[in-house]
């Protein structure tokens, strides 16, 4: 049974794993930049995710795969300056963390003392303990990532929904419990079936962030050029826009480029 909502003027990991305890939903939303970090946060978001998908929707890559270090750590830096009350949770990006504990844990602090940020997330399960361990052992809090987990978009070969089979169904509970036991304070779901994603979310006392993931998880994350429909192209079942930012930016710019070709702008009232 859900109590009365509290008014966090923080959000820390504790906070996340309070809310869940209380009923109280998760709202979370990607980052990239300081002046959209700036409006999220006032808006009340709980968490800013300074994805990788960066790569996508400001770096125009196909995949995830691309970005770097350096410049996850560029716009995590720019986010944390815009955010007052909101966690922010920084991608490890690719090849920062997989094959090696020590390579991941150099990451992770990296993003920590050069950002500012509060927390970095990290995709896979069981394939990555060491990876955790090393760094939860160093004091870094750690979200998870199962289910469609991008980086893998070549092994996987699609961006499919995941965990449909019994095995695989099987693997991902079985990491999620392992992620809660290793210490992650909270877990992405990314893109399975959403009966599975209860249950889930119902095994372990970590919040459950799910995209794609339904509504029975303790939290939703989009992509803010998704939402705020920037982003015309991709249209996904677990997509909701809340805006039609393409059209309504694109009329904005064709009539700015109107008034300075009729000479309309600026007027008198906008000179000096």
């Amino acid at each position: 049974m859900s109590t009365a909502k509290k008014d966090y003027k923080r959000i820390t990991t504790r906070s996340l794993i309070e809310m869940k305890a209380n009923g109280e939903k998760i709202s979370m939303l990607t980052g990239y930049d300081y002046t959209m970090a700036t409006i999220t946060d006032g808006a009340g978001i709980d968490v800013i995710l300074v994805g990788d998908s960066a790569s996508n929707v400001m770096a125009g890559h196909e995949t995830t795969l691309p970005i770097t270090l350096d410049q996850m750590i560029y716009h995590a830096s720019s986010v944390v300056r815009g955010v007052k009350r909101a966690l922010v949770v920084v991608d490890l990006p690719f090849g920062s963390y997989q094959s090696d504990s020590k390579e991941a844990l150099r990451s992770a602090i990296r993003i920590m003392k050069e950002s500012g940020a509060h927390a970095v997330k990290l995709e896979g399960g069981s394939e990555i303990k060491d990876s955790i361990k090393k760094i939860l052992n160093a004091g870094i809090p750690i979200m998870g990532h199962l289910g469609l987990t991008p980086q893998s978009i070549y092994k996987f070969g699609t961006y499919t929904v995941r965990a449909k089979e019994d095995a695989e169904a099987q693997k991902l509970i079985d990491d999620a419990k392992l992620l809660e036991k290793l210490g992650c304070f909270a877990l992405v779901l990314e893109k399975i079936p959403a009966q599975l994603a209860k249950k889930v979310a119902e095994s372990i006392s970590i919040p459950v962030i799910g995209i794609g993931a339904g509504g029975d998880v303790d939290g939703q994350v989009l992509v803010i050029h998704d939402m705020l429909g920037m982003n015309n192209e991709f249209s996904p079942r677990f997509l909701r826009r809340y805006m039609d930012l393409h059209e309504d930016m694109t009329n904005a710019i064709s009539q700015y480029v109107s008034d300075v070709k009729s000479q309309d702008f600026p007027n008198e009232n906008e000179q000096y």
